[in-house]
């Protein structure tokens, strides 16, 4: 294109200069000036031409006129050099479609010599669609017959709507104060009732239901009977010697899932699995001592500690299942207890109610079974009820009511399911045995005999 243009700018300075375009050495400012023309190997013209200079040409008609075809000649080249891309660019494609072709001509040629093959090829894969979409005729049946139960369901609930717009108005003829006024009728009875269930004996014990497998085979895990319905924080305290960390958890659905909200390290060992956290203090038994522990968890110190006169302790008096257990410390809706066994009382359980902030005895009841029998033991409003065996068939053998210092055999079994029991703790706020069994933390449910009062009895 640049040979071309030049070609071009030599015939028109011939044409309208009358000049040779042969002749050499013009002038700059008489005119055009050729220095050089040749012919390329395709027999085109190149011409190197000097255009004269600006002031003298700027008055020159014919210069002007040069000037202006010049640049529409310039105009054309260049719509010619795009024309050009363009056609190179179909040209391209035009042999990529030639390529094309030819391939799908061969196609078809292959493919009308397998036409009957490609012809069984389709009507199998036709047949396999088919057999594919089979299966769908009872699922379009089972959508008829839903249709229809949803007309159904439809109709339904426009007459339900209707028994509610009934009931709607039917209520609204009541006056919202009077019904307001019924509502606390009922609770204010509801309460009175409440308040003449008292202290219930125990009949019946059902579970276990198993919260969680953890631990050793021996431990204790434990909620306080006195925290409000909201606070339903968890105690664990793993084995029963050599240990004085204790984990909390702010839920039982925490202690489930293993997500610890506190750790404390407590300033004694802890002896056997029969410790209570009673109104916020963890009550337990020093290793190696006779000596209670009261122990806040708000304020992450001692408040007290006292020996249990008398009392044996490191595996002289235990359950039956031994591990320290000889001094076992519980509560129920009357208090703190601890029960025990002492050489006085010639190895049988001794129970002693305990005052929660100093730890003194404030009173003692001597029973006459032996503690070295005993599986576990827990108090149910103000009775001690005593298993005789920790393993498998253990069941509620004996009670002692500290109201009547009177004793009776009973016969009430539970479900010893992982066989071993070291921890067995009555939960009043719950209504619930708290157990370890054998690295298992269990829930026992209980059933209690209520008296009734009446507006006669005093």
């Amino acid at each position: 294109m640049r040979a071309t243009s030049s070609l071009l700018n030599l015939l028109l300075l011939s044409l309208l200069t009358g000049l040779d375009p042969s002749k050499t050495q013009i002038s700059p400012k008489e005119g055009w000036q050729v220095y050089s023309s040749a012919q390329d190997p395709d027999g085109r013209c190149i011409c190197t031409v000097v255009a004269p200079e600006q002031n003298l040409c700027s008055r020159d008609a014919k210069s002007r006129q040069l000037r202006q075809l010049l640049e529409k000649v310039q105009n054309m080249s260049q719509s010619i050099e795009v024309l050009n891309l363009r056609t190179q660019r179909d040209f391209q494609y035009v042999l990529k479609m030639e390529t094309q072709m030819k391939g799908l001509k061969a196609k078809f040629r292959q493919i009308e010599d397998d036409r009957k093959t490609l012809m069984t090829k389709h009507f199998q894969e036709l047949k396999e669609k088919m057999d594919e979409l089979l299966p769908l005729i009872p699922v379009l049946e089972q959508y008829k017959t839903d249709a229809k139960l949803i007309t159904q369901f439809k109709e339904e609930i426009r007459n339900l709507s209707a028994v509610l717009t009934g009931i709607q108005e039917e209520i609204g003829a009541y006056d919202y104060e009077e019904l307001h006024q019924r509502v606390l009728s009922l609770e204010t009875r509801l309460r009175d009732c409440m308040k003449k269930l008292t202290c219930g004996k125990l009949m019946k014990i059902t579970g276990p239901i198993t919260v969680k497998t953890s631990g050793t085979r021996f431990g204790a895990w434990m909620t306080d009977p006195l925290a409000s319905e909201k606070n339903n924080r968890v105690w664990y305290m793993d084995s029963y010697t050599n240990n004085k960390i204790v984990r909390e958890y702010k839920s039982i659905a925490d202690f489930v899932s293993g997500a610890e909200s506190r750790t404390y390290n407590l300033p004694f060992k802890w002896a056997g699995t029969n410790h209570v956290v009673y109104n916020g203090s963890l009550y337990f038994n020093k290793y190696q001592s006779n000596i209670i522990i009261k122990y806040s968890f708000d304020m992450g110190r001692v408040l007290a500690q006292r020996s249990l006169e008398y009392a044996g302790f490191h595996n002289v008096y235990p359950y039956t299942w031994g591990g320290f257990s000889d001094i076992d410390l519980m509560a129920d809706e009357i208090g703190l207890w601890a029960v025990y066994a002492t050489n006085q009382n010639a190895g049988n359980i001794v129970i002693s109610q305990l005052n929660q902030d100093t730890l003194e005895v404030t009173k003692s009841w001597s029973t006459g079974y032996p503690k070295r029998s005993a599986g576990e033991s827990f108090m149910i409003c103000g009775t001690l009820y005593v298993t005789n065996s920790h393993l498998t068939g253990a069941k509620v053998y004996y009670s002692y009511s500290t109201k009547t210092s009177t004793y009776e055999y009973t016969d009430i079994p539970f479900h010893n399911q992982y066989f071993h029991i070291s921890m067995l703790d009555y939960n009043a706020r719950d209504r619930a045995l708290y157990a370890w069994n054998n690295g298992h933390q269990v829930l026992f449910n209980v059933t209690l005999f209520h008296i009734i009062k009446t507006e006669d009895d005093t």
